[in-house]
């Protein structure tokens, strides 16, 4: 009962599409736009650096407040994690918009930041020293989801979260394969450049 719970609850909040949303405000549908993705990389070419950065703080918080919720609700030690996941998966597929969505990087920080806040530091370095040095989003988000799952790993976190980071990184690599096909085929856009 306490997974259905955190699933469901990690779901309806995952699945609120904040990047769709700020981008629609300014008439652009981001599932036409750009890249097509419904997430911050694709709101910051076609929309603008405040509205990325609002998407990414919007993305984050969902994915830390469903597993604070899911933490309230009940004392199951894996339920968060659950919740945590399905709120990735939630980012990623929501039922608002037929179920194609972002690729849920900084939906995973937040909820990561609630269970694991010492290897989400140590990915977000990772990730803007990769962006800093590639200016790549992507090769930076896949750095990190990898450093994310390595650290907790090798950290003293519960299995639970362990595996909940390498899940969620998987869920990251493989939503990033175009872009990882077009970063060796020399196409991918860099950061900054715009539609």
């Amino acid at each position: 009962m306490d997974t259905v719970l955190a699933i469901t609850l990690g779901y309806l909040v995952g699945s609120v599409p904040f990047a769709y949303l700020l981008a629609r405000r300014r008439g652009i549908d981001l599932r036409r736009e750009g890249s097509g993705n419904v997430g911050a990389a694709n709101v910051l070419r076609t929309t603008g650096t405040r509205e990325a950065a609002t998407a990414v703080c919007l993305d984050a918080m969902k994915g830390a407040l469903a597993v604070l919720i899911v933490q309230r609700v009940t004392a199951e030690p894996t339920a968060p994690v659950v919740a945590g996941l399905a709120a990735v998966i939630a980012h990623i597929h929501p039922v608002w918009l037929g179920f194609r969505g972002g690729k849920g990087v900084a939906t995973a920080a937040g909820a990561f930041a609630m269970l694991s806040p010492g290897a989400v530091l140590i990915a977000t370095c990772v990730f803007v020293a990769s962006v800093w040095m590639t200016r790549f989003v992507s090769v930076g988000s896949m750095a990190a989801a990898i450093t994310l799952a390595a650290t907790t790993a090798a950290g003293d976190w519960p299995a639970s979260v362990v595996v909940g980071a390498t899940g969620t990184a998987l869920i990251i690599l493989y939503r990033h394969r175009g872009n990882l096909a077009r970063v060796i085929a020399g196409t991918e856009r860099r950061i900054g450049q715009r539609a």
